[in-house]
């Protein structure tokens, strides 16, 4: 496995595959590998010709200082699990090297979709994401990028932006891997305590529930919500939303639609968790 940090070595390793006519499938990372990500490689390597895996933990993305601080850092771990994983370069760039000039100069923004959810409960979060993957994507120049349905609001906006600004990139989403209990895995995960560790996973039962409830209530989504932050509470969570919403645009659910996604970020002590669940 290749490890390179700057641009130039990258679009050398780049220019030589191309030239083979070997493809190309990115899965970038914040790093902390777990189960999760190796998915996502797996099904690079399924893929493509050639496996990128960047760990970048991007600045512009955090709305908070403390949460960017306390962010796991393992990249000596990281790099074992990449190379025995079989893949083929991994991109670990520095702050200067991706924000040369010390911020977001120049920012790619999706409105609507990436002002919803968790958009509005961490403001610029989506735009740092929008703006670090389409630096990704022109750097490494993939036919395939590959990304967890964990961050499900994530998906639709990368989605979104690849296809408003025609990138040649095609977009795969694998399904949430998770722990036995049915917790989400998640790099933030490291950071539960025991005691939050032992309640985590009624975040993914409490979506559970509503989802079996959906006939019941009648497309009543508001009093199922409200049922769900209650149920939250008394889990031990603080919750910060639980919207039902449609998969293909996050606008709010009717009882005319059959493809629904639930949606969820609750803390637990520090540690804020999000999941969803879709249905239909």
């Amino acid at each position: 496995m290749q490890i390179v940090s700057e641009i130039e070595p990258l679009r050398q390793i780049r220019r030589h595959w191309r030239q083979n006519r070997e493809t190309v499938a990115l899965v970038p990372t914040m790093g902390n590998l777990h189960a999760g990500h190796l998915a996502l490689v797996e099904r690079g390597r399924q893929q493509a010709d050639r496996v990128v895996v960047s760990i970048f933990v991007n600045p512009t993305q955090f709305d908070r200082a403390d949460d960017l601080a306390a962010y796991p850092r393992t990249p000596e771990a990281d790099q074992a699990k990449l190379a025995a994983a079989g893949v083929h370069c991994l991109f670990a760039p520095t702050t200067a090297t991706i924000y040369p000039d010390g911020g977001l100069a120049t920012r790619v923004e999706v409105p609507g979709i990436g002002e919803l959810l968790e958009g509005a409960s961490r403001p610029g979060h989506f735009t740092g994401v929008a703006t670090v993957v389409c630096k990704l994507f022109n750097l490494v120049e993939p036919e395939l990028a590959i990304f967890g349905e964990k961050d499900f609001q994530q998906l639709l906006l990368i989605r979104r932006m690849v296809a408003d600004l025609n990138m040649a990139v095609r977009v795969e989403a694998l399904p949430t891997v998770r722990e036995e209990d049915g917790l989400a895995m998640s790099s933030r995960n490291n950071r539960l305590g025991r005691k939050e560790r032992a309640l985590a996973p009624g975040l993914h039962l409490t979506l559970r529930e509503i989802a079996a409830q959906l006939d019941d209530y009648h497309s009543d989504f508001a009093v199922l919500q409200e049922l769900a932050r209650q149920r939250l509470t008394d889990r031990g969570f603080q919750p910060d939303y639980v919207e039902i919403r449609r998969q293909r645009d996050l606008a709010p659910a009717t009882a005319d639609d059959e493809q629904l996604v639930i949606l969820a970020a609750a803390w637990l002590g520090d540690v804020r968790l999000i999941d969803n669940l879709m249905v239909g």
